[in-house]
């Protein structure tokens, strides 16, 4: 059994000087078969094995990652959370994904950080007010809390941001989701680790697949630097590599991979207790608990794996950060980095079965990957333990781009591109 994480579970431990936990997850050799192999170590493929098990009982799962458990890009994102998606199917998906968020640190024992601290996109001129309200209108119809605030109210909830009229992104309105917020990223990743572990999952680290066997049309294992897995169901989350995966198993996905940017400041006290978007300029900042302003900034415009990003993109974000929050102008930045996402051509994912019986992909995520975590999960572990679609994600199945049902979500996920 593994132990709880309580408040007398850490005084006990205190007396020991914390010398005695036990480890989070175990590190075994991998077996020879699975019934279903997760290849992705990251948030998803976390929350995909742990809903296997706890959902569905099946619990003679491997989750095989080629580094280390949210070394991807779980552990590269800005941690925001949110749900105030435009189109019916992305609302109902990231609505549950946020339910999920709620209760998501007493579900797995282990703290997420979640702060549900508000997210407020801003509009800066009519064309933006008027998404704005759009997207609000159709949030509601839905069952997603949304709601407008005008200039006054941006103000109000906001005091650190500059309304003075004549600027380069003069604040007209904005709409805010209260629920919405930021979690621990890390924490995220450890905590769906611990609880799959829990329930007998294998996490398997410094695994990377090479290669699939398929036989008459049927997945029959994968093939890894640590030798060859025998599996029933194989279940690829691999986030910005999901292409690469694809080819591997000898069919095309209509995805390309970009380095999306990030970056965080010098660390200060608490100045900013909610998350300000911006999507004109796919610019957002929040605070971390360290004090360090997270800045999310846009993708590159071409191709790429470099998880460095160019330099005109962090230029271009930061002047519309000064612009909008004078207050920030002398700070220095920290550190910066991009991570790898795979885009769809209509910015929504693809959660669904492929031409390979037993083999799934979830993929396609772009921007909006983290918040979606517990959701695409859950309904990733339904189609697989059921080779069925879960009703959530049968929108997003591969075949859409050959019927035409497309899910264009580009305002929405704010992708600047």
């Amino acid at each position: 059994m593994q132990a709880r994480y309580s408040f007398f579970s850490l005084a006990r431990n205190a007396l020991g000087y914390h010398e005695n936990w036990p480890e989070a997850w175990r590190s075994p050799e991998p077996k020879a078969s699975y019934d279903v192999v997760v290849v992705g170590g990251g948030g998803h493929g976390l929350a995909t094995a742990y809903y296997l098990a706890k959902e569905h009982g099946i619990t003679n799962v491997a989750v095989i990652e080629r580094g280390w458990l949210g070394g991807g890009n779980t552990g590269r994102n800005t941690t925001i959370v949110r749900s105030n998606y435009l189109w019916d199917e992305s609302a109902a998906l990231y609505e549950h994904a946020l339910k999920l968020w709620e209760g998501l640190s007493q579900d797995l024992n282990y703290n997420v950080m979640f702060s549900q601290r508000g997210v407020m996109n801003l509009a800066h001129n009519q064309h933006d007010l008027r998404e704005l309200q759009r997207r609000i209108h159709s949030n509601r119809l839905n069952g997603v809390d949304s709601e407008f605030l005008d200039a006054r109210g941006v103000k109000e909830f906001c005091p650190i941001i500059d309304l003075r009229q004549g600027g380069r992104y003069p604040v007209l309105g904005a709409s805010l989701q209260r629920r919405g917020g930021t979690a621990r990223h890390d924490a995220v990743a450890w905590g769906y680790a611990r609880g799959a572990d829990a329930r007998g999952v294998d996490i398997i680290q410094n695994c990377p697949v090479t290669g699939f066997r398929i036989s008459n049309g049927r997945i029959q294992g994968v093939e890894t630097g640590r030798g060859y897995i025998e599996a029933k169901k194989v279940a690829v989350v691999t986030a910005g590599h999901s292409s690469v995966m694809a080819g591997l198993a000898g069919f095309r996905l209509p995805v390309h991979s970009l380095p999306l940017q990030a970056l965080v400041s010098e660390p200060v006290k608490p100045v900013i207790d909610c998350v300000v978007m911006s999507n004109a300029v796919h610019a957002y900042v929040s605070q971390s608990d360290k004090g360090e302003l997270v800045i999310g900034a846009g993708v590159d415009k071409y191709v790429g794996y470099g998880q460095r990003g160019s330099l005109p993109v962090t230029e271009e974000t930061l002047a519309a950060i000064c612009e909008l929050f004078p207050i920030f102008r002398r700070m220095r930045m920290l550190r910066q980095w991009g991570g790898i996402v795979d885009t769809c051509p209509d910015a929504s994912p693809i959660i669904s079965k492929t031409p390979v019986q037993g083999l799934y992909f979830n993929c396609g995520w772009g921007t909006g990957g983290f918040k979606a975590t517990p959701g695409s999960g859950w309904v990733f572990a339904h189609t697989v333990a059921n080779d069925n679609p879960h009703p959530l994600a049968a929108p997003f199945a591969l075949d859409r781009f050959t019927s035409g049902y497309l899910i264009d979500e580009h305002g929405a996920a704010a992708v600047a591109h």
